[in-house]
């Protein structure tokens, strides 16, 4: 899968996986996400954002998991 809004560059944020060149990393916007944000709330905070680099820091987040079977855990 190619991702045109997540950049990386060595050079930039030790080479954490950005925004666009931004130095806002895809994990502080899935983490605001996580967090309960809403969309406008997290585009409020960083009016730098477009709603397509919120959906697509998650399509990024979420390949990793794509076809791996992950164990879970019961709690009673």
């Amino acid at each position: 899968m190619k991702f045109q809004r997540i950049t990386t560059d060595p050079q930039q944020m030790g080479g954490v996986p950005c925004i666009r060149g931004l130095r806002i990393p895809v994990a502080t916007v899935v983490g605001m996400i996580a967090d309960g944000m809403t969309e406008d709330e997290i585009l409020r905070a960083y009016p730098d954002l477009e709603r397509e680099d919120l959906r697509e820091a998650l399509k990024y987040a979420a390949e990793p998991l794509r076809e791996r079977e992950l164990p879970l855990v019961e709690t009673t």
